[in-house]
């Protein structure tokens, strides 16, 4: 099959043809129909996250058909379709699995960066962190929902009883939950990378109340905020646009550095939380939610080959909404 591998920092993704994946004991082997491209697949190339197991086909917001079974799976069919995110596998008996808390597992293992991705034609995956995709989304429009989705309504449970909301970073995620947000009744201020006029009008055409750039103040004290861009000097902005009481939400998995700031910006109960990764329960609750809304995703579909160029655009916010790989 073909894939892009991902072999060291600093070097482009290969495209190379490599042996199709077999499933083994409680995996599943599917057909990659198509894969959505995530900040943290950035973020696993540029060597802000360490530990890859390299070489590594990168990718994990996989839509696919099963097309074999390992040993001991059941509750599954071939060319039944699938979703695969980014937790792969847990431990199952630590203290965290034990509660519900397999996000923050020790010895977790994740989709495209120790386990091969869906940068690729085929794939496997543990059966038992693979979600059915409901009825009503195409392969193209589920994928973001798998990674952008799941994460970003982690986040977004943080400040579900917020009446008003800013969303930091308007991309793949928050363009989900801000139709989230919007279904509940709440009212979203969008923040983008300065000048970024077109992030501004996506926003707004989506149900944003207000939108400007991120070092703008908020035009009223909101009563909570997810940071989705991976700037620290966010975290003290946002606390500016809280109220009393309010919580600031940091959703990704890479942040720079967070600048020093006084403690009157955090005082009068203002939090400052973090979400990691995510669990099976995250993607039980939100996937038939985005069914029932419907969430509508706006995507941009690459090629395969053109993974590299896909990465870079979204590096350079070159599109609104998501991209996906179709090999």
């Amino acid at each position: 099959m073909r894939a892009m591998v991902f072999d060291a920092v600093g070097q482009p993704l290969a495209l190379r043809d490599v042996p199709v994946p077999q499933p083994g004991p409680g995996q599943l082997q599917l057909r990659v129909t198509v894969c959505g491209i995530c900040r943290t697949d950035l973020h696993v190339v540029d060597g802000d996250l360490t530990e890859p197991t390299l070489p590594v086909i990168p990718g994990h917001q996989i839509v696919g058909e099963v097309t074999a079974l390992g040993a001991g799976v059941e509750g599954f069919a071939p060319g039944q379709r699938l979703g695969v995110p980014w937790l792969g596998g847990s431990c199952g008996h630590c203290w965290y699995c034990d509660r519900g808390r397999e996000n923050l597992c020790d010895e977790a293992r994740y989709t495209g960066y120790q386990i091969n991705g869906g940068f690729a034609e085929y794939t496997v995956a543990d059966a038992r962190y693979c979600f059915p995709i409901p009825p009503g989304f195409d392969d193209r429009q589920a994928a973001p929902l798998l990674c952008a989705g799941l994460i970003g309504y982690r986040a977004y449970r943080r400040v579900a009883d917020c009446g008003s909301i800013a969303l930091y970073g308007f991309g793949a995620a928050a363009h989900i939950l801000i139709q989230v947000a919007r279904h509940h009744g709440q009212r979203v201020y969008a923040f983008t990378r300065e000048g970024d006029f077109e992030a501004q009008q996506f926003a707004l055409s989506l149900g944003a109340v207000w939108a400007g750039d991120s070092a703008a103040p908020a035009p009223e004290p909101l009563e909570g905020a997810i940071i989705f861009a991976p700037a620290g000097e966010l975290v003290p902005r946002a606390l500016r646009a809280v109220r009393r009481g309010g919580r600031v939400v940091c959703a990704g998995i890479h942040m720079s550095d967070i600048p020093s700031f006084p403690y009157d910006i955090l005082w009068g109960e203002r939090e400052v939380v973090s979400i990691a990764n995510l669990t099976r329960r995250d993607g039980e609750e939100f996937l038939p939610l985005a069914a029932a809304i419907p969430i509508e995703t706006t995507v941009h579909a690459y090629p395969l080959e053109q993974a590299n160029a896909a990465l870079d655009d979204l590096r350079a916010g070159r599109f609104t909404g998501a991209a996906v790989l179709v090999p």
